[in-house]
């Protein structure tokens, strides 16, 4: 460019030099032109070597644009604008498009606008706005309808796991009720029992405990049924909500318990727009049918799922609980085309025998959820077809998420989150240090006014023991997920393990979850579940199997079960499992013992004492 240009500047002056520099202009602009035209054509390809996942990345980050522009809105709005708000919008738009099918059953927008007033007039003399009411019900029509028409009236709900009896249900009732004026406790005819049994402490807490479904008997209870017909259908006041704002609680959602009791996770209506915005970067459309069996209670079922799909303005089929028998037929006939999982569901689904025919026979196009094993993921899409999975991180109370939008085998996302060493290591400064590319570490989260760390109702010192502080300059303060990752040259991150689940073997520390996935690769082996167990001076790995035989690993000690303790996610139970050790005194499932010589043993009194007083090596 530079000659061409002296060019121009030589001929200038000379005679006949205006023909000479038009020629030499149409050639400059030719070469010019076809440079620009070889560079668009010649840049796609240089940036797809350079990134094979562009075009995937520029649509993420069109859609995180949409999602933040629309979250501003919702903020600038006054009062502020809920998923609620976003549902009775619907109701105006699209009043008989369907909103929820149940068990051969379809209701519109209008329908449910309606039954959850109903539900809300019923209410209206039993709670205040700003109450928390807790909600002990499984997956049907009902909860739905209680859930909004407890948000038009300005209340919180406390989202209860069906599965929680005696000291947990009262322990999970208390940590988020907070009412001075009263308390209710919302459940149906079929956990009237778990109830009953507790009645008496939520009796002396002042709670009003309302049944659904049937004409109570039992002194204490009280039947919403005849208020519920008997109610207006017509439009709640706004004003009864009018003092929410985006960082008031909408709900109080528990954790597993997987370890001690359950704790509340506080979410607030900002929270609750972040999760149900899952939909839109993993591609949901408008024109979608979302399949939830997961339960109501836990957030992905409630957050990515139900509210998800208001969001989106899509009608969801809702099942009462996972079956994978029924989970394709139910597909087929509503034609469904996104699912959601979690945990071992996709395995599950594996497992069901093959039919040829049928297994490619439905409309599902997407897959929403966590927890997929890399082995899985590859034989579900052989399998069910070209489904994309939308694999994801994150943790209900937790201020830091990946989602996998790109569909990379095994990884749960990408991003450039922060990750220190299993026990955070300081260096001499007092500061944590970064865990290397390719090395495995534990995930923090900055906490932000952008990422906000809420905590758990009531439990100052759970919440404190989540919290790590000074990691990387004075002052600062990070989430402790509690979860192991890997980060790999791409950028691309693993689920490694959980903290607590990975021991100590032969100086090399093991992943729970990479020897599960060695057992499960034996055909006989249908469910691993692998926890450490402390023996003085040792740190060695149980594994609990429904399986009778297993090959050589690192398992020294194998427990035997009929089936697998696990949550009402499908989430292993390893901490009361861990506790009960492997004392054959204690536990009367069959223990085997790993000898060197015969293979695995029964599990005797003489082994176990040799093993614990260390006679017996391991």
């Amino acid at each position: 460019f530079s000659s061409v240009f002296l060019f121009f500047l030589s001929v200038a002056g000379s005679p006949g030099s205006s023909r000479v520099l038009h020629a030499c202009s149409i050639m400059f602009f030719s070469l010019l032109y076809t440079l620009l035209a070889g560079l668009v054509l010649v840049l796609p390809v240089l940036l797809y070597l350079r990134n094979p996942y562009l075009v995937q990345d520029v649509r993420y980050c069109l859609s995180v644009l949409q999602l933040a522009l629309s979250l501003n809105r919702c903020k600038r709005r006054n009062p502020c604008y809920t998923i609620l708000d976003r549902f009775l919008d619907l109701v105006s738009k699209h009043p008989h498009k369907p909103f929820l099918y149940f068990e051969g059953s379809c209701f519109t927008y209008i329908q449910a606008d309606r039954e959850s007033n109903k539900a809300a007039w019923a209410l209206r003399n039993r709670v205040r706005s700003g109450d928390t009411v807790a909600v002990f019900m499984g997956n049907e029509p009902q909860f739905v309808w209680l859930w909004l028409g407890l948000s038009k009236l300005g209340c919180t709900a406390a989202l209860l796991n069906t599965n929680i009896r005696s000291k947990s249900l009262v322990h999970c009732f208390i940590v988020c009720i907070c009412s001075s004026w009263g308390s209710c406790l919302f459940c149906v005819s079929d956990l009237q029992g778990a109830v009953v049994e507790v009645l008496p402490t939520l009796q002396s807490l002042g709670v009003q405990v309302l049944v659904l479904g049937v004409d109570c008997a039992v002194e204490g209870l009280h039947s919403l049924t005849g208020s519920l017909s008997e109610s207006s259908d017509q439009p709640v006041p706004v004003d009864l909500r009018s003092k929410i704002t985006l960082k008031s609680p909408a709900l109080y959602i528990y954790t597993s318990g997987t370890t001690g009791l359950p704790k509340a996770a506080v979410i607030n209506y900002e929270r609750l727009w972040m999760a149900s915005f899952l939909q839109l970067i993993a591609g949901v459309r408008s024109d979608d049918i979302m399949y939830v069996y997961l339960p109501l209670y836990h957030s992905a079922a409630f957050m990515m799922g139900l509210c998800g799909s208001i969001e989106r303005g899509i009608p969801v089929v809702l099942r009462r609980k996972f079956s994978a028998s029924q989970f394709w037929n139910d597909c087929r006939k509503y034609n469904v085309t996104v699912i959601q999982y979690i945990g071992e569901v996709m395995r599950y689904l594996c497992n069901v025998p093959k039919v040829r025919k049928q297994d490619r026979d439905h409309k599902v196009r997407l897959a929403l959820g966590n927890g997929i094993r890399t082995d899985t993921w590859n034989e579900f899409l052989q399998r069910f077809g070209n489904i994309s999975i939308c694999e994801c991180y994150g943790a209900t109370e937790g201020n830091i998420g990946f989602v996998n939008y790109v569909g990379k085998v095994g990884a749960i996302g990408s991003g450039p989150n922060h990750l220190n060493w299993e026990e955070p290591v300081r260096d001499s400064r007092g500061f944590c240090v970064r865990v290397p590319t390719g090395e495995t570490g534990l995930l923090v989260g900055q906490i932000s006014a952008r990422s906000p760390f809420s905590g758990y109702s009531k439990n100052k010192q759970q919440t404190e023991k989540k919290i790590l502080r000074d990691v990387f300059v004075k002052g600062d303060q990070y989430f402790n997920s509690g979860d192991l990752l890997r980060i790999d040259r791409q950028g691309f991150v693993f689920f490694q393990d959980r903290i607590g689940d990975t021991f100590r073997w032969k100086g090399e520390n093991v992943a729970t979850t990479e020897v599960a996935d060695h057992l499960l690769m034996v055909d006989c082996i249908e469910e691993a579940n692998v926890y450490g167990v402390k023996v003085p001076g040792k740190n060695f790995s149980t594994c609990q199997f429904m399986c009778w035989w297993m090959q050589n690993t690192l398992c020294v000690i194998v427990r035997l079960q009929d089936a697998l303790d696990v949550t009402g996610t499908f989430k292993q139970l390893k901490g009361k499992l861990a506790k009960e050790g492997f004392d054959p005194a204690l536990i009367q499932d069959p223990l085997f013992y790993l000898d060197d010589s015969q293979g695995y043993v029964p599990m005797s009194r003489d082994i176990f004492d040799a093993i614990a007083e260390g006679r017996l090596r391991l």
